[in-house]
């Protein structure tokens, strides 16, 4: 996988590709999917969420320019698997899940695997966590129909956010960081495509067109 799908494709961050070597992907995915697991599409994880293909948590980890030892902050934990391959860079990795039942998996199979730099709360991901900020580096995983300036205010002086930006079905992911108090720089990646951000500051039940 890591050959094929993610150095052969340009990524090339050490820090990055050595986490992708040590997360076995297997372990975030149904039993009846296993043999997929390492193949170079999303797969289904229950309550209309995907565990991202292998390339695009590797493009969007190496996005947020990761040194090593860093507060980051995840939106949308989902399997965790995104989750688990950060806190392989990070010193501290915070995820939010609007789903309790995906937050659960996701903490038994963190837990029982050794991923103990890891928190997980249930709510409301659009509103960030703001009695841990500010974050070094903060990551979107669903797609909003804005940048969500609730979020983007939580990341440190430097900090970086890599969010998908776009309609409901197709959206540019998206690096911002933030320079100033108030200044902020905004690049576009690549085009892409990932489930509704829902919450206060994302897509609502009925989806905007």
């Amino acid at each position: 996988m890591v050959e094929r799908q993610i150095k052969a494709r340009g990524i090339s961050d050490a820090l990055v590709i050595d986490a992708m070597l040590r997360v076995p992907r297997h372990l975030f995915v149904e039993e009846a999917l296993q043999n997929q697991a390492y193949t170079d599409f999303p797969l289904p994880i229950g309550a209309g969420q995907t565990i991202s293909q292998p390339y695009m948590v590797a493009l969007m980890t190496e996005a947020l320019l990761l040194a090593g030892g860093e507060k980051v902050l995840e939106i949308g934990t989902g399997s965790g698997y995104q989750a688990a391959v950060l806190s392989r860079i990070a010193s501290q990795v915070f995820t939010i899940e609007r789903n309790p039942v995906l937050a659960r998996k996701a903490r038994a199979i963190l837990d029982s695997n050794g991923f103990s730099n890891i928190s997980i709360r249930v709510g409301d991901g659009t509103l960030g966590w703001r009695e841990e900020a500010p974050f070094d580096a903060i990551m979107v995983t669903a797609g909003a129909p804005a940048v969500v300036e609730e979020i983007q205010r939580q990341l440190a002086i430097n900090g970086r956010l890599v969010i998908p930006v776009g309609s409901f079905k197709e959206q540019m992911l998206k690096r911002i960081i933030r320079l100033g108090a108030a200044e902020f720089r905004e690049e576009n990646l690549l085009s892409c495509r990932f489930v509704p951000l829902r919450g206060r500051h994302g897509w609502q039940d009925t989806p905007l067109r």
